[in-house]
């Protein structure tokens, strides 16, 4: 199999992945299935990635179960796409909360007040949600909440612990959305994007009640140093909510949690299901790694480089390729948000890019794919990038130096320079990131048609 050919592969198997987790088909069953006999009036709020597709297939499915939808929101990065129902459609921003993501999280309260027992509100959330929605408590600015992102998104925690932190500050995180929504009934359903499909994390959780407190938040700011460069009036409500001069966010024993129901009905392990299945008709071996990947993007590249080439001297002899998949969501720590462009995809097809030239021969039938199933890479216009052992010696060749743009997370430009990227645009889904590697065998001509 010539290397356009490995190509070609990888983007159909990642074609595959899309396929299976798209977000509207599983948002039309899940809402087929929710119980909202006798209820007064339904609405809709949709926010995150994911967003117009979950609810352009919720509102059409609550028409067909005779429920007719008096009104909700949208709010996604793309609000060029068309129509749904009676919802209001707007933009907010990403990563970091911009005029729109205010703007939205107003609209979001305006229409939360006035709710009554009668109604029902079914919220869908996916990826991006944080930001989407981002507004400060009170004592607060809007200044602050972004300088709050900046911070938080350029020090390579993992996800869950800046959503630990983020949710904290702000208006819908924590639970503070399902209170606002009380007495009506909320059912939420979640596209989820963190490994572990943790509720209390996704979206920062707005509709269930937060687990972790402020001495928990505290103790993760202190233990990565950050904690002397937040924001002044986030240290003060910090400070206050940990002696209970400041409302700690909403518990579990919180009664408007008796009315809400929340459950994940897509992630990632979808996705990488539908490589497997793709794969295997395509007459491969397949097999999905039980562990999700996370931690330092090059790290992992060099790691899945070095497994790949070691599988592919295992495999002397076996009859067919094989494909393996990993999914999950690995981090890079940045010196600022204004740093060279990348992504954590693309620095980890470039650290696997190295590792297979390092290899040479060794790593001869060996290719590998790493992208986001959102369509966008970090503040890119790809969701990732195909490397083989090539790869890296196509970027010299090109007059660039890919060890510098590594080390200074520049993915991109040489990643571009070598034809590597992998471009999908918004997706309409948001289950982490995928990655898939496959290794060749004596006679990969087998598997040319």
């Amino acid at each position: 199999m010539t290397p356009a050919a490995r190509r070609e592969l990888l983007h159909e198997l990642f074609a595959a992945a899309l396929s299976g987790s798209a977000a509207g088909p599983a948002t039309a069953a899940a809402v087929a299935a929710l119980p909202l006999e006798g209820k007064q009036r339904v609405f809709v709020f949709a926010i995150g990635k994911a967003a117009h597709a979950m609810a352009a297939a919720a509102v059409p499915t609550l028409q067909r179960m005779l429920l007719p939808v008096a009104g909700g929101l949208i709010v996604s990065p793309d609000p060029s796409q068309g129509p749904v129902g009676p919802l209001t459609i707007m933009r907010g921003e990403h990563p970091l909360p911009g005029r729109g993501s205010f703007a939205a999280a107003q609209r979001l309260g305006d229409l939360a007040r006035g709710m009554k027992s009668t109604d029902a509100v079914v919220v869908l959330l996916s990826g991006g949600t944080t930001s989407l929605v981002a507004a400060p408590l009170r004592g607060a600015g809007e200044a602050d909440l972004v300088q709050l992102y900046e911070l938080l998104l350029t020090s390579g925690l993992p996800i869950a612990e800046v959503n630990a932190v983020r949710k904290r500050f702000i208006r819908w995180g924590g639970g503070r959305l399902a209170l606002a929504l009380a007495p009506a009934t909320v059912h939420c359903l979640v596209v989820s994007d963190v490994v572990g499909d943790d509720l209390a994390s996704i979206g920062s959780g707005p509709c269930v009640p937060d687990p972790t407190t402020a001495r928990d938040v505290q103790g993760i700011l202190e233990r990565h140093a950050l904690l002397p460069r937040l924001p002044a009036p986030f240290r003060r409500q910090l400070d206050e909510m940990s002696r209970g001069l400041h409302p700690e966010t909403p518990k579990r024993t919180h009664p408007a949690f008796a009315h809400v129901t929340a459950r994940v009905i897509l992630s990632n392990r979808q996705a990488l299901d539908a490589v497997a299945e793709c794969a295997r008709a395509r007459g491969f071996d397949a097999e999905v790694a039980a562990e999700p990947l996370c931690g330092d993007a090059a790290t992992i590249g060099q790691e899945l480089g070095r497994e790949l080439t070691a599988l592919r001297g295992s495999r002397t002899g076996a009859p067919r390729p094989l494909v393996r998949v990993w999914g999950g969501e690995t981090t890079v720590r940045l010196a600022s948000a204004s740093s060279p462009v990348g992504g954590r995809c693309q620095e980890l097809a470039l650290a696997a890019a190295r590792y297979l030239d390092y290899a040479g021969g060794d790593a001869e039938g060996v290719a590998l794919l790493a992208a986001g199933t959102d369509g966008r890479d970090g503040p890119t216009d790809a969701a990732g990038a195909a490397v083989d052992r090539g790869t890296w010696r196509a970027i010299r060749d090109m007059g660039h130096d890919p060890e510098r743009a590594l080390g200074a997370h520049a993915s991109n430009t040489v990643l571009e320079a070598a034809g590597a990227l992998v471009r999908t645009g918004p997706t309409g889904t948001n289950v982490m990131d995928v990655v898939i590697g496959v290794v060749g065998n004596r006679d990969w001509t087998l598997f040319d048609q």
